[in-house]
């Protein structure tokens, strides 16, 4: 049984350049093309070859044929946040929107994910680390599929935002997409095409894995995975929709079974200001190069980490984040954690106004120029001045969500010999592997 096909969402410009290497067919004219294209957005149209187009779509003459794109974007909104060029296989298909050109390519699931591992991860990472991120990535984007074809058909529409006049509760999460299954970069699963060097290693391990899927008995599961988790998992309706998943719950990241219970706010600071043992907390620097590729590497300290802002740096960044005017920064309060200490909903008291927002990531991009590396953290208050702190400190665990594998804690499995059914065992409790094709 053939791979289904997968259409991840590239880029959107106003002006595109692409090169295609080998033949490619533009389906409406049926034409052969090779060499350097140019695309331009003109008034709500894509202008190529000196026509108007609504629509675009380019079928690789070969399996050989790829096409490259110029400054494609990553780390969209993140500390490394650049651009560079891209190397694709499959389909090209350009589509004209209200906001500019949106690229997408066309392409075999198992295609994807050699390119998903290598991009999310080192790709000379331990060949049972990439064979259960085959598994998850896999997983993951067929549940999306699935959870997409859903909502499509729903009666009611899908609502991941509540706000009112004392509260903003949102979630981000690859509904955000209707024109393509999932896109291409952290919001999804970084797809940098085969510009990343694969290796023998991650092609077996996509190979040897082939169909294989987590499922909870009824559905393939929404596998969800971050960098660090911090010690303790997350539960997948702390950060996203209030709908439990058994297979996503709190999974304490060592040998050791028991774990605190992290949404009380004293054992939540215990935690957070100790660095217990746990899988993902080494700074090996073989095992991390493993999970982080080298503009990742320019972050150390993510197990526990500390940032700390002035009063005029945080009531500015906040101000321009939420926008909202909340004068100067009296307190942030966290209302509730969810399993791994992670803050769900953080009350910000201001001199001019209280409001609370949530969920983890909204919390982590209003405090932090791209986002905190997560919202598991303790507020220290400093050099108060007429109940005005001239400066807080937070002090902090993990990278990412927490949910689901901890690539960093899975990476330190790997090394010490774990099999990749045991690490997807350790992660993700009751689900089993199926194999769907």
């Amino acid at each position: 049984m053939d791979a289904p096909l997968v259409n991840v969402g590239i880029m959107t410009g106003k002006a595109l350049s692409f090169v295609f290497n080998g033949e490619y067919i533009h389906t409406e004219s049926s034409s052969f093309l090779t060499g350097e294209q140019r695309a331009l957005f003109v008034n709500g149209n894509i202008v190529y070859n000196g026509k108007l187009y609504k629509e675009l779509f380019f079928e690789p003459a070969s399996p050989q044929s790829s096409f490259d794109l110029k400054a494609v974007t990553i780390g969209v909104d993140f500390h490394w946040q650049r651009q560079e060029d891209q190397r694709f296989k499959g389909a090209l298909n350009l589509v004209a929107t209200n906001d500019g050109i949106v690229v997408i390519n066309s392409i075999d699931v198992e295609e994807y994910l050699t390119s998903v591992i290598s991009s999310e991860m080192s790709a000379t990472a331990s060949k049972e680390l990439l064979k259960a991120h085959a598994v998850i990535s896999r997983s993951w984007l067929l549940a999306q599929i699935e959870k997409n074809f859903r909502l499509g058909n729903a009666s009611e529409k899908y609502e991941s935002c509540h706000r009112d006049n004392n509260q903003l509760i949102r979630w981000y999460d690859r509904e955000d997409h209707t024109m393509f299954d999932v896109c291409a970069d952290d919001h999804c699963q970084r797809y940098q095409g085969i510009t990343r060097a694969s290796t023998e290693i991650v092609q077996e391990a996509v190979h040897e894995t082939r169909g294989e899927i987590l499922t909870d008995g009824e559905s393939i599961c929404d596998a969800r995975f971050s960098k660090c988790c911090g010690g303790v998992t997350e539960q997948f309706e702390h950060c996203w929709e209030p709908v439990p998943h058994s297979y996503l719950t709190v999974v304490r990241d060592s040998k050791e079974t028991s774990y605190p219970d992290l949404t009380d706010p004293i054992e939540a600071e215990m935690w957070i200001r100790n660095s217990p043992n746990a899988f993902c907390n080494t700074t090996k620097k073989k095992i991390l190069s493993q999970v982080l590729n080298n503009y990742d590497q320019e972050t150390i300290n993510f197990y526990r980490w500390k940032v700390s802002y002035t009063q005029d740096e945080l009531s500015e960044l906040i101000h321009r984040k939420s926008g909202i005017d909340f004068g100067e920064i009296q307190d942030l309060v966290p209302l509730k954690r969810g399993t791994s200490g992670r803050i769900e909903e953080l009350q910000i008291v201001g001199t001019r106004r209280i409001y609370t927002i949530g969920k983890e990531l909204e919390i982590r991009r209003t405090l932090s120029e791209t986002h905190l590396y997560s919202s598991a953290f303790v507020v220290d208050k400093e050099d108060i001045r007429v109940r005005i702190p001239q400066r807080f400190v937070l002090t902090g665990a993990g990278w990412g969500h927490g949910v689901g594998l901890c690539q960093i804690g899975a990476a330190v499995m790997g090394e010490k010999g774990y099999a990749y059914t045991k690490i997807l065992e350790h992660y993700f409790r009751g689900a089993f592997i199926e194999k769907r094709y």
